[in-house]
């Protein structure tokens, strides 16, 4: 089914939106989940919480990609149970590794708690992510939104751990230049 016609169910509070999501985009979002997360059953709980998610907010909202409006609350609700959760195992381990990884690009006395600083940093880093070519953009998405691990990546692009972690030292050096130019941290 096309995705606009699914966004039609969901304005017309359709059960079938549910149904027709779970069918088109069930197993993406079950990934997405459980690059954070590692666990089946934590992963497709976190599903079944996207599709609620999603029926509370459509309408109002009318996303323009059905795909990534999914990823996008998918990954929240995972990142919101890994942090519920005290397990190290979780995340493969990758989440805190990510995160030690972009700390050099956002200081830690930014402050990152204020919304309006927090979604004008987010569309920095998006702004930056359009001007990268497109290989080098999607290394980074794979690695900061989809959490996935360098030999994921690497796999994926025919490259290795070291070539990707080299490309991924360069983008988030670029990416601190952007965020110092614009502000957002300190040298």
């Amino acid at each position: 089914m096309e995705d606009s016609r699914i966004i039609a169910l969901y304005w017309e509070r359709s059960a079938d939106a549910i149904m027709e999501s779970r069918e088109k985009y069930g197993g993406y979002c079950f990934a997405v989940a459980h690059h954070i997360l590692d666990n089946d059953e934590d992963s497709e709980e976190c599903v079944n919480d996207t599709w609620l998610n999603a029926w509370n907010a459509m309408p109002p909202h009318h996303p323009n990609v059905l795909r990534m409006f999914f990823a996008k609350i998918t990954r929240r609700i995972a990142f919101d149970r890994y942090k519920q959760s005290s397990a190290q195992k979780r995340g493969r381990g990758e989440i805190p590794k990510a995160l030690d990884e972009l700390a050099e690009c956002v200081g830690v006395e930014t402050d990152l708690d204020g919304e309006l600083i927090a979604q004008e940093l987010a569309e920095c880093i998006r702004a930056f992510l359009r001007s990268l070519p497109e290989r080098e953009g999607n290394l980074f998405l794979r690695r900061y939104f989809f959490t996935e691990s360098l030999e994921e990546i690497g796999k994926r692009y025919g490259l290795t751990c070291n070539h990707v972690a080299v490309l991924l030292g360069r983008v988030r050096k670029k990416l601190k230049k952007r965020l110092i130019e614009e502000g957002f941290c300190d040298e």
